[in-house]
């Protein structure tokens, strides 16, 4: 062969990316009998078809090999490290010798297609694939050369569509190999298939999903199918490619465990190896008589056939009644079971919950797995994941609300009138504050109103200002199953990262450390202003609420009153009568509080040229004429409010202006019994007697009905409005007090309180929702809901070390907080069906909109508009490196204490379940005596303080289930831990419920995560399907927390 030496030396010092693979090798002659020559060293370049040997990596190439007509074998002394090259012209065999297995089996790929032979086979099967889009393509070329009036007539490419049941994924498929060839003769095939389509209007290839990795075998049977939801574009005419990889080692599989960009093939030496290829179009499929395809396996050129691939159509309503012995004879070794993909979620409440429910879950993840159970027989398990769309306008609700509350307030505190100076610069202070503050809120909700559609908010995107009120990670965990012998089952579990102040940080703590610290101080303010206790500031923001909801309603019924008695109407005056008095009650009652009444004392000497006076010692509840139950509870005996006095000041002023609204309704009431008795000429018996009269100034009994009733209406809302100024004012100057007394913590605290709770609160509309959904057809659950409320239960895996144990303090308080919301369920009068959320701090409700079809499925008193309580509980036990530390140098009291003052509300609300709930509305196979047990099991676990006690997690998650209750599972991003956490409780449930196989329950767990929906939501946050742990954090967690191997390692999180 002639070449020239000056260009293939000069090839051979090019950069090291201009070849193909380089690297260390010792080479020699290999003479008779496989006797070698002693190996030498060499730096050894492949550029193409062109060995070059080289001394070392900066030295002329001393040889170059031609790899043409030549073949690789083993060699026998040592087949894991060393190959042969044998040429077909008889020169001497060449011995090659790696460092590694790993090393060696790249190389031998990598010179196994290095000739001319395999570049002329690829580009044949180049041209072949260029033909087939050119026949596809031909169509729309022929749209060029038509008139435009038949252009248009066409529209659109017509593409048939695949025949399917509604609401159930449109195809699939299960997946085998056969007879596989490994590139060299006798290693054990570790093999995985990849889905890629190729879309019929786009032709792009697309990688779609991947098979689980069955070791050891060339003749494997893959558990995972491939499945494509309802909207996927998927047509008869859609071409899916299989192509099959040899995994050398899993956790040297980084193409698996990353994203890369779909046109773009892994190399052969990052972890596996290509075996083969093939392509098949869907008609072909779904079109077979026998619903199955046997496709050849063809190298990447198109020649050598590796073994065959066989394609069966799976029908997803068919469960497989077979025994499961002749899969687990033949897949004895394989390592995990059934997992179908796909991305939508299931209809398992009927057609009418697709509309409200898509209008809440977005971007839906599915996995389809296939099970033994004891008595060999199959069960299926439908895994889901999906975001939510409240993750973002819960927030956005509850902002709007935050600022038109804090508009309000700091109206009402301008609205006080002429304070002395040393008040009114108080005053003037508060209000600055609070306007930067409602800037500040302005700003979040414009920049929320930015992220139009968003339903997700990243781990790595906790720490970010524009989206602390949003929830980290927050989704919707659902698995169902689907058993021979026992009634489908449904479990929700919705996961999300630990409601807290990640942009505020936790140097100095969490709300629990920061409140309890802030309120010690406030106390101990001095002359500045009037200290108030935190019920008492919380009373008043009731009152004002009470004033702004009832004066309008009093208004408009009074109206109504006029109305009516204008139209002469007696049945409609007595209905206006009743609303009237029902609500005037409701607005006098509220201002029966003693509170207010000495607020309008505080407010009296603040007023300017009175001199503000105060007792040398507080004043108990007694003196202040408070509540009997004030008296029983010796700590606010000790510290009481600090009210100012004035011996001016008439107290019972207040009792005269108050006392005038109900005596203006009683001179209403009269009169309109009057004209009904003169009306009724049956009934002519006066009521001289009636003792309301005497405070009237003046009856009317003939004449038109509404001339008589206007001047009484007049009088009571002039003595309404009397009343709602001095209260108003009262009210307000509390709220003074509490801003001016921890300016400017209070309004930080109050900041870092709305970040929690919005957090938290969007977590709870999304699970109310899912499990109203869910039970619509549970009568018990239904009743359940509206007479006892419901249980929610989260599981915390933060640990009590450095800043996980302030993300704990804030999120405890964040889910206490959640006993003040309120649900009430209601029917929807348009297609958008979010829920819409009213009400101010501490008392929010929760409207949740049902179409009409669903909504008369509920109980009278739900359809009536009862409103539902929460009963949130929190258990938390740490499980990672840090709560080591945190056990054997720090301090666990913090988490101690929470799980203790929870298992005493769990208690209390099992209390109320078993005293209003009869015992059959618990779900089928529980029974009521378990419940008992459970719970004290779960009151020693506590009680014990063991370190990394997961029991206490476990028991009260089944507790929770048993009591219809809403799951939430939480670690600080919702992706490793709240990962491992979810997939074991599966597991344990098919254990547990439903006969699971005993020997499948590990292969189960590493199934689903590695496969399942879990490694897919760290895929979202990360971009990379790695769980973020390292080897040494995992000697720390239980057993049974840990990831299968190459699955984790480093990730950014």
């Amino acid at each position: 062969m002639r070449f020239n030496a000056k260009d293939l030396a000069l090839l051979a010092r090019q950069p090291s990316g201009c070849f193909d693979k380089e690297g260390k090798l010792k080479i020699c002659r290999v003479v008779r009998d496989e006797k070698l020559i002693e190996p030498r060293e060499r730096w050894c370049r492949l550029k193409g078809n062109l060995l070059f040997l080289m001394k070392n990596k900066s030295s002329e190439a001393s040889e170059v090999v031609i790899l043409e007509r030549c073949w690789i074998v083993e060699f026998r002394s040592k087949p894991d490290v060393s190959i042969v090259l044998k040429f077909q012209s008889g020169e001497p065999d060449l011995y090659l010798e790696a460092a590694s297995k790993t090393d060696c089996e790249s190389w031998a790929v990598a010179l196994g297609e290095a000739n001319s032979e395999g570049l002329q086979n690829k580009i044949q099967q180049l041209r072949r694939l260029i033909m087939e889009i050119k026949e596809e393509r031909s169509s729309d070329e022929a749209r060029q050369f038509l008139p435009s009036s038949q252009v248009d007539s066409l529209g659109e490419p017509q593409f048939t569509s695949i025949q399917r049941i509604a609401n159930e994924p449109k195809l699939e498929f299960s997946l085998a190999c056969k007879d596989l060839v490994a590139a060299t003769r006798d290693r054990k095939l570790n093999t995985f298939i990849q889905v890629s389509v190729v879309h019929p209007a786009e032709h792009i290839l697309t990688r779609y999903s991947s098979t689980e990795i069955v070791e050891g075998t060339k003749d494997p049977l893959f558990l995972t199918g491939v499945t494509f939801p309802p909207e996927y574009p998927i047509y008869e005419e859609t071409k899916i490619k299989l192509t099959v990889y040899d995994v050398k080692d899993k956790s040297q599989d980084t193409v698996r465990t990353s994203v890369l960009p779909d046109h773009k093939e892994p190399r052969a030496d990052i972890g596996r190896s290509f075996l083969g290829c093939t392509t098949f179009r869907v008609a072909d499929l779904v079109k077979s008589k026998e619903q199955q395809l046997t496709l050849t396996l063809r190298t990447s050129d198109g020649g050598k056939t590796v073994g065959t691939i066989e394609v069966n159509l799976v029908k997803m309503g068919e469960l497989e009644d077979g025994e499961t012995d002749h899969i687990t004879t033949d897949a004895q070794d394989q390592k995990c079971a059934l997992v179908h993909e796909c991305t939508a979620t299931e209809g398992i409440s009927g057609k009418d919950s697709l509309p409200s429910l898509s209008a809440v879950l977005k971007n839906p993840i599915c996995k389809l797995y296939r099970f033994p159970t004891s008595d060999n027989k199959w069960m299926r398990i439908r895994e889901q994941m999906a975001e939510t769309t409240l993750s973002f306008h819960v927030p956005k609700e509850l902002i709007n609300l935050h600022i038109k509350e804090d508009m309000r307030r700091n109206q009402e505190l301008k609205d006080l009138g002429e304070l002395a100076p040393h008040w009114d610069n108080m005053r003037k202070s508060v209000i600055a504050h609070c306007d930067q503050m409602l800037s500040m809120y302005q700003d979040t909700l414009a920049e929320l109103g930015k992220h139009a559609g968003s339903s997700f908010k990243s781990s790595c995107s906790k720490g970010e200002k524009t989206l602390e009120f949003i929830p980290i990670n927050l989704h919707l965990q659902r698995m169902h199953v689907h058993s021979p012998r026992l009634k489908d089952a449904l479990y929700d579990v919705i996961t999300v990262g630990a409601p807290a102040a990640h942009f505020q940080g936790f140097k100095n703590g969490g709300l629990r450390k920061l409140l309890s610290k802030f309120e010690a101080e406030r106390r101990n303010t001095g002359y500045q202003c009037i200290y108030y206790s935190p019920e008492n500031t919380a009373k008043a923001k009731e009152v004002l609420s009470n004033i702004n909801h009832l004066q309008p309603l009093i208004s408009s019924h009074a109206d109504l009153l006029l109305s009516s008695a204008s139209q002469h109407s007696p049945d409609s005056l007595k209905n206006s009568l009743k609303m009237l008095s029902e609500k005037t009650e409701l607005f006098v009652h509220a201002f029966k509080d003693q509170l207010v009444r000495s607020a309008l004392l505080a407010l009296y000497t603040a007023r300017p040229g009175c001199p503000l006076k105060k007792p040398a010692m507080p004043r108990n509840s007694a003196e202040e004429g408070s509540d009997l139950q004030h008296q029983d509870h010796p700590s606010q005996i000790k510290r009481q409010d600090s009210i100012p006095h004035h011996s001016e000041y008439d107290e019972e002023e207040w009792d005269r202006v108050w006392a005038n609204v109900g005596k203006s309704l009683n001179c209403v009431i009269a009169m309109v019994d009057r004209l009904l008795e003169k009306d009724n000429v049956s009934n002519t018996k006066e009521g001289e007697n009636d003792p309301s009269a005497a405070d009237c100034k003046v009856f009317h009994t003939g004449g038109d009905w509404y001339e008589q009733l206007y001047p009484l209406v007049i009088t009571l809302k002039d003595c309404m409005g009397e009343v709602v100024t001095r209260a108003k004012q009262s009210m307000a100057f509390v709220l003074l007090q509490e801003l001016a007394c921890g300016l400017p913590q209070c309004l930080m605290l109050t900041l870092r309180r709305d970040i929690v709770f919005s957090q938290a609160l969007a977590g709870l509309v999304c699970g109310f929702i899912i499990k109203l959904h869910a039970g619509l057809h549970d009568q018990g659950f239904l009743q359940q809901l509206h007479t006892v409320g419901l249980l929610v239960q989260y599981e915390g895996l933060l640990s009590t070390y450095s800043e996980e144990a302030g993300m704990l303090e804030d999120m405890a308080v964040g889910i206490s907080d959640l006993q003040k919301v309120m649900f009430k369920v209601i029917e929807a009068k348009s297609e958008d069906f979010l829920p819409i959320i009213t009400g101010r701090r501490e008392h929010y409700v929760i409207e949740v909109q049902l179409p009409a079809k669903m909504f008369e499925l509920l109980p009278q008193e739900i359809k009536e508009g009862k409103l539902l309580r929460m009963y949130p509980v929190l258990f938390n036990v740490g499980i990672n490196e840090q709560q080591t530390l945190a056990e054997r140098f720090g301090d666990t009291t913090l988490q101690e204490n929470i799980n203790q003052e929870n298992l005493e509300l769990l208690k209390e609300y099992y209390k109320l379940f078993t005293e209003k709930m009869p015992p059959d509305c618990l779900p089928h196979f529980q029974e009521q005596n378990d419940l008992k047990g459970l719970l004290e099991n779960l009151h020693q676990n506590i009680q014990a303080k063991k370190r990394k006690n997961v029991e206490i997690m476990w028991l009260a998650a089944t507790i929770c289930r048993k009591l219809n209750g809403v799951r939430f599972t939480c670690c600080k991003s919702a992706k490793d831990r709240t990962s491992m956490s979810v997939t074991l409780e599966q597991c344990s449930i098919l254990r547990d419920e439903h006969q699971l196989h005993k020997d499948f329950f590990i292969r189960a767990l590493d199934c689903m995560r590695r496969e399942g929906c879990r490694i897919e939501n760290v895929l979202k946050n990360v971009k990379c399907r790695k769980y973020a742990f390292n080897m040494i954090q995992l000697m720390a967690f239980p057993k049974y927390y840990r990831p299968p191997e190459g699955t984790y390692g480093k990730a950014d999180t």
